[in-house]
């Protein structure tokens, strides 16, 4: 088969940004796992020297992914899935542990991460169970599977005790919302989450009063957007979520996670166990936010950070890697950075916007919400705005499997897209 223009008509803008985040993003990896005074690129045996066998092998597998027929995706979006379940599912009886989670097959020293690579086949799913529709989703049976597709990996991944990967299944309430996800799910979402972190730091009695002084408040101005009934069972399922997540942090969540809860929201009321938490639990993000503020505005520069050099921070190289980017890059090599990954998301969802196939769109859609929830989580982690929660930086964080997963996620959407410029 000869080779045209044709076959090359991608949007080049995508993979260029691409690109630029796994170039700097392993600059910042060699920076943050090399040992000694010179770094050899080409020792294998250091994180930087695997991570940069990770990324030649991305190259292949972008090749391939863009080689298969992009109807290929839609047609088989259903097996894609099953089989990633089913890989999850294999985990409880194969799985490796790795810091308390076991998320890992290992094959000698070679381990790879499915639930990664889950997030890819849950997009695909979801965007083909929504274009088999036709339609917005705003019926309830058809919002029920749509819940279901995304929640059986959700689950699978939570009983691994990966917490962390679990949250990011909830990027799919984006591409949900943009399909004509009633909006009402939307005010039900904040608002238990509000009552929840409410309920955790000043108490349920408090918050179950605060809320029903709100409800009683809209229902007298609002009587005729809603009813009596349907204000007191707004106040009893607030009641209901204010006591459960009390419940829930206290007797079905592990030591060391109330612990990360308690740090962010600051339960705890004794100076001394305070500051001994802080020293058990908070270490990694004390020593982060210390790298990050020593980089000023302009950085201490490429390999001359003395807190990363030093190894003041632990397993700097995967998710923490953005304070090796604030301390040797500064303010304006982390700008650099948050604008690369906006400029990412926003041009995939300007892309989504464009295409002719709804399955495509959503794919899109799906694609941008899950880079959006890793990047989002990630930095407000290392900069303490959030509690510590494992989530890998996108195209950053040391691992092949994080690279390979978002290279599969990113780039079928690129030969989906290729459709697209192709028919012009």
């Amino acid at each position: 088969m000869r080779l045209t223009d044709r076959h090359f008509k991608f949007d080049w803008i995508t993979i260029i940004l691409f690109l630029l985040l796994v170039s700097f993003g392993w600059l910042n990896i060699a920076s943050a796992s090399h040992t000694g005074d010179t770094l050899n690129y080409f020792d294998f045996s250091q994180s930087y020297g695997k991570q940069l066998i990770f990324i030649f092998l991305t190259f292949g597998l972008i090749v391939i992914l863009l080689a298969i027929d992009a109807k290929f995706y839609e047609r088989f979006s259903s097996v894609i899935y099953i089989l990633s379940m089913l890989s999850l599912v294999g985990l409880f009886i194969f799985g490796k542990n790795v810091n308390g989670a076991t998320s890992w097959y290992a094959f000698g020293s070679f381990t790879i991460q499915p639930s990664e690579f889950a997030k890819a086949a849950t997009a695909l799913a979801v965007a083909k169970h929504i274009s088999d529709l036709n339609t917005n989703i705003k019926v309830f049976k058809d919002q029920l599977k749509t819940f279901t597709i995304i929640a059986i990996p959700a689950l699978l991944v939570l009983l691994q005790n990966d917490t962390g990967s679990t949250i990011v299944y909830g990027a799919f309430f984006f591409v949900l919302y943009r399909e004509g996800l009633p909006k009402y799910y939307l005010t039900i979402g904040v608002s238990a989450l509000i009552i929840a972190i409410l309920a955790l730091k000043f108490g349920a009695i408090f918050t179950s009063i605060i809320a029903g002084v709100l409800i009683f408040v809209f229902y007298f101005f609002n009587k005729k957007k809603i009813n009596f009934f349907q204000s007191l069972f707004i106040f009893i399922l607030s009641v209901g979520i204010s006591y459960g997540v009390k419940f829930f942090y206290e007797s079905i969540l592990k030591p060391h996670q109330q612990d990360r809860i308690s740090l962010w929201l600051r339960l705890e009321k004794d100076p001394a166990k305070l500051e001994q938490m802080k020293r058990t639990f908070a270490y990694n993000l004390n020593e982060s936010e210390k790298a990050i503020r020593s980089g000023g505005f302009s950085g201490k520069g490429f390999m001359e950070g003395t807190r990363t050099t030093g190894k003041f921070v632990p397993e700097q190289h995967t998710d923490y890697i953005f304070s090796t980017v604030g301390e040797e890059w500064g303010f304006l090599g982390s700008s650099f950075v948050v604008i690369l990954f906006v400029l990412l998301i926003l041009r995939i969802l300007h892309l989504a916007e464009l295409q002719k196939s709804q399955f495509s769109r959503v794919y899109g859609y799906g694609v941008a919400s899950i880079i959006f929830v890793h990047f989002l989580i990630n930095i407000g982690m290392v900069m303490g705005l959030i509690p510590t929660i494992g989530i890998p930086l996108p195209m950053f964080s040391y691992g092949g499997s994080g690279l390979w997963a978002f290279t599969i996620l990113i780039f079928i959407f690129i030969k989906l897209d290729s459709n697209r410029i192709n028919e012009w």
